[in-house]
Order: C-alpha cells, then structure tokens, then sequence
C-alpha cells in the first residue's frame, strides 16, 4: 500500500483521515502542531510547522509519501495567511518537488454568496472574508507550485463522536449557555466528516486534477442546520434565535451552495445530505 502523508493529523478532519486510512492498510505518516497525537498502529507521527518551508521541504523529502492530503489550516488570527495560504504553498511544492499526489483541502467561503445558483468548479473565486481570502490566496499557490494537484473546496464539516465545533455551539445556543443567532438567509452544503474522509482517500487514488466541490448532497440554512444539531443531540430546537446574514457586518457570504455532480459522477464513496446522515445514524428525530 502507498504512503500516505496527512498534514494537520491531529485536526477534526485530519483525525478521521488518520483513523480511516490507517485501517484501510496505507503507511501513515502524520503530522502535528500544537495538539500531541495519539497512539496509532500504522502511524508515525512528525510534528511541523507548515508557516516554515525549510521544515516542510525536509519532512517530505525524508518521508518520500506517494500522496498527500494537506488539511492543516488556521481559521483567523495573526497566523492566518502564514498558515492557511503560505502553508498551502510550502507543501505543494514539497509535494511537488517528490512528486506525490496532493490533495488540498479548500472551502466553500472564498465565493461572496451573492449567486442565485449553486456554484461549479468553473466560479472564479470571490471572497469577502479574511478566512475566504487566506483559502482563495491558498488555491492559487498551490496550483502555481503543483499544477496536477486537487483543490477540494468543501463546506461546514460536523461529526459525532465527537461533536464538531459547529455542533458544540449550536448546542450551546440551544441550552442558553451562549448568546447568539442563526441565520436563516445563509446556506451552506455540510458534510459528514466520515464521507468527506472516505472521498478524499478515494480521490487520492484518482487522476483528477483541478478544483473538486465535495459537499453534502442537502442545502440547508445556518439556521436549519442548527434545529437539526439540537434535534439530534436531544434539544429543544425552539430555543435557538434566528436571524438575518444581511444584517450583519462586516458582510458574510450567505448562499455558498456547492454543485457536488462533478464529484458523484467520479467518487463512489456517497456524499449524504445531513438529513440522510441523521436518518442513518438514528439521529433524525420528529420534526427534523
């Protein structure tokens, strides 16, 4: 089996992407930051600083991986373009320098969300957002540094065990413990942490080059998705205030819908909406 290196291996995403290909049988090299791993089967384990291109350029070299799914970010902060862009083109050109796959881990926010439409692999980036323009800047530098990698632009990711950071907010809104409103005019595609996983080892094993939507099949609002969470986790969804997208500001992208028929015509691995996850998992209760 080839070697897989995992950057960010430590992350809610990361984590799962360690977990599922070490039991597919890859030689798993991960890496780390901040947060210490655990102990795995299968998996070394490499702490690196991903704002340092020295640092990347020899772990890479010396690891020798045939892929690599780069997944380490930082969502704002003084870090966030060290990090989230300039990080992004320090391992593309590694990777490319050993010639191993990539797999680049973009997001739905670097569009404005004003389109009446889903938007297609084929949307030239529009940020409004300091996230939006460290990931749109991070595309760029890893298609300049490595032409034949993959950036996959994907949306909100939740998960069960566990419970993601969307989720343990919603559910702090639910329970009064937070203060905050959910929109109803922001809609986004989220995923399944498990089947974004499992897609992006699939597509590692793929000739596809260029930008990839892979989203959940459903689009629901920032708000929808908040009553389905506390649903889901035993709340009372009334207690959760909704609001308006628009009338915030600074302004926040509010329709960042994904047209995901590019990616379910070339994965087999199903992209399920939310309401499908929740019904699978025993979690979609009445009124969901």
């Amino acid at each position: 089996m080839s070697r897989l290196l995992i950057t960010g291996g430590t992350g809610y995403l990361g984590s799962v992407l360690v977990r599922q290909s070490a039991a597919l049988g890859y030689n798993v090299v991960a890496t780390y930051f901040t947060q210490a791993p655990p102990t795995l089967a299968g998996v070394t384990w490499l702490p690196l600083d991903v704002r340092d291109p020295h640092a990347v350029a020899a772990t890479l070299a010396s690891t020798r991986p045939d892929r690599v799914i780069h997944t380490a970010f930082q969502q704002s902060g003084p870090d966030l373009l060290s990090i989230t862009a300039h990080g992004a083109g320090h391992v593309a050109a590694a990777a490319a320098r050993v010639q191993a796959r990539l797999i680049h881990l973009s997001s739905d926010v670097i569009f404005d969300g004003e389109a009446q439409r889903a938007y297609t692999e084929d949307d030239p980036p529009a940020p409004i957002s300091a996230y939006g323009h460290a990931k749109a800047q991070a595309e760029a530098l890893v298609a300049a540094a490595h032409p034949s990698a993959v950036s996959v632009r994907t949306s909100l990711i939740y998960g069960f065990a566990p419970p993601d950071r969307i989720s343990r907010f919603t559910l702090d809104v639910a329970s009064g413990k937070i203060v905050a409103q959910l929109f109803t005019d922001e809609y986004r595609c989220p995923i399944y942490v498990e089947d974004l996983a499992a897609a992006l080892l699939e597509l590692s094993s793929t000739n596809y080059q260029g930008i990839l939507n892979i989203a959940g099949a459903d689009r629901v609002s920032r708000y929808q998705l908040g009553t389905l969470i506390a649903r889901a986790w035993g709340q009372d969804p009334s207690s959760i205030p909704a609001g308006l997208s628009a009338s915030q500001s600074p302004p926040r992208p509010r329709n960042c819908t994904l047209n995901i028929a590019r990616a379910q015509a070339l994965l087999s691995t199903p992209l399920r909406g939310i309401h499908a996850v929740l019904r699978d998992h025993g979690r979609l209760l009445d009124g969901g």
